[in-house]
C-alpha cells in the first residue's frame, strides 16, 4: 500500500482517515471562506487532517439550466485566496485536458470526475502535473477495473494517486455502495476514498435534477470508516437548499462535527487493531 502526501498529509498505509470537504461548487467568495474557516476549525479541534474541496465549474449538469460556474478564473482565483488565508490544501475536479495546467497551479489534488475516469488524455494531463490525481470510480465501473485509469496516470511516472468510490448504478435514479469495492480497490495498493454524499444521491431523479437520500450520509460513513477507508470525502454547505448544485445531497455543515466524531472513533478502532 502506497501512501501518498498531500502537502504534509500522509494518506493511506495506516495513517489515520482525512477529511475531503466542502461544497459542490464555487457560488461566492464569502460562502467558501465561511465554510472553509468553520471546517478548518472542527477539524484542528478533532485532529482530523483536512483537504478543501470545492469544484470551479460543475460540467456535468441534468439541466441545461443548470449552474456550471461562475467563471473558472474568478472560481480559481477564490480557491487560492482561501488556500493562503487558512493553510489548506486544494482539490478541485477537472474536466478537459486543456483545463489541467490552469487548475494545477491553485490545486494541490487533482481529481477526476467519475463520468471521466475513462477519458486517456485527461488522466496523462493530470498525472503530467506532477500533482495527486484522484480518480472517482465511474458508476458503471467495477472495482478490479480502476486498475485501467491507474495505469494512465502512472504511465507519466507520476503515482500519487488515489481512488474514490462515490456509488454505483443500481437500476434508474439509484446508486448503492458496495463496501467490498472498497477493500477490492484497496488491494491495487492505492489510497481509497468513500464519496458519502455523492453516493446518496438519486441521479436524474427529481425532473432535470438529481435528488437525494442525506439521511444515509452518516451510516454510509460510519461503515466505510469501519471497512478501513483512508479518507472520508463530503460535500458540505451551511444551507444545502439554497445550494445551486447537489442540493439534495449536500450535508449540512452545522451536522459535520457529529459525523466526524463518529467516524474518527471507529477509525481509530480498526486501525489500532490492524483489521484492515
Amino acid at each position: 500500500m502506497k501512501t501518498v502526501t498531500v502537502n504534509s498529509i500522509p494518506i493511506g498505509g495506516n495513517n489515520p482517515l482525512v477529511l475531503i470537504a466542502g461544497p459542490c461548487v464555487v457560488e461566492n467568495r464569502s460562502m467558501i471562506f465561511a465554510t472553509a474557516e468553520k471546517i478548518k476549525e472542527i477539524t484542528s479541534r478533532l485532529h482530523v487532517p483536512f483537504i478543501f474541496k470545492s469544484s470551479y465549474k460543475k460540467a456535468n449538469r441534468t439541466s441545461v439550466g443548470g449552474f456550471t460556474s461562475i467563471g473558472m478564473d474568478e472560481a480559481l482565483k477564490i480557491l487560492a485566496e482561501a488556500k493562503s488565508q487558512f493553510g489548506i490544501p486544494i482539490l478541485t475536479d477537472v474536466h478537459t485536458a486543456e483545463e489541467v495546467a490552469s487548475a494545477a497551479q491553485v490545486a494541490d489534488v487533482i481529481q477526476i470526475p467519475a463520468f471521466l475516469c475513462r477519458q486517456t488524455d485527461l488522466l496523462i494531463a493530470a498525472g503530467k502535473t506532477g500533482k495527486v490525481v484522484n480518480i472517482k470510480k465511474g458508476q458503471f465501473l467495477a472495482p478490479e477495473d480502476m486498475k485501467h485509469p491507474i495505469e494512465k496516470v502512472a504511465s507519466t511516472k507520476n503515482e500519487k494517486i488515489l481512488l474514490t468510490e462515490r456509488g454505483v448504478s443500481f437500476g434508474y435514479h439509484n446508486l448503492i455502495v458496495d463496501m467490498r469495492g472498497l477493500t477490492v480497490m484497496r488491494s491495487l495498493g492505492y489510497p481509497v476514498v468513500l464519496d458519502a454524499t455523492h453516493a446518496v444521491q438519486l441521479p436524474s431523479g427529481e425532473e432535470g435534477r438529481s435528488g437525494g437520500q442525506p439521511q444515509y450520509i452518516l451510516p454510509l460513513s460510519r461503515a466505510g470508516a469501519a471497512v478501513g477507508i483512508d479518507g472520508l470525502f463530503i460535500e458540505t454547505h451551511p444551507e444545502p437548499s439554497k445550494a445551486l448544485s447537489d442540493t439534495a445531497s449536500q450535508l449540512p455543515l452545522a451536522r459535520l462535527e457529529e459525523l466526524l466524531q463518529q467516524v474518527v472513533e471507529i477509525d481509530s478502532l480498526v486501525k489500532e487493531n490492524a483489521w484492515m
